[in-house]
């Protein structure tokens, strides 16, 4: 399993694998229960590759974001999601400090904890992106 093939589906808890295409959609797996259901064409499906974090510069890729947690709780599961916005925000501010704190809402940090606690419990370690592949074409 690849960070890229993790999907959110709008509107349903948890995150997903992606399994195979249907007639009507997408079939996807969930990753904490293993269920596998049917996500409509007309659902919103984000992979999480695709998202990112409001940061007071540039703006950064939730699998930086995860690697950083990853690495400041050595591998082990992050607070609660249902800990107090207080104890949310404390969190995410030693894991990146340079978030934008009006921008990035505590929801959003519940969603990631949540997703990284997600994540770490079906395997996952590595929060890696493909990097794009540069041209050596040159213009001389």
């Amino acid at each position: 399993m690849e960070f890229k093939d993790i999907l959110v589906v709008s509107g349903q808890p948890g995150l997903y694998k992606f399994v195979a295409q249907s007639t009507r959609g997408i079939i996807i797996e969930s990753l904490v229960d293993g269920r596998r259901q049917n996500a409509s064409a007309s659902a919103r499906v984000s992979a999480l590759a695709e998202i990112s974090m409001f940061t007071e510069g540039e703006d950064i890729a939730l699998a930086d974001v995860f690697t950083r947690m990853y690495a400041h709780t050595e591998g082990k599961e992050a607070i609660s999601h249902k800990s107090t916005p207080e104890q949310l925000k404390a969190f995410f501010a030693e894991v990146l400090p340079e978030y934008d704190r009006e921008r990035v809402h505590v929801s959003d940090i519940k969603k990631a904890v949540s997703w990284f606690n997600i994540l770490l419990g079906a395997g996952m370690t590595e929060f890696k992106l493909d990097e794009p592949e540069e041209s050596e074409a040159t213009a001389e």
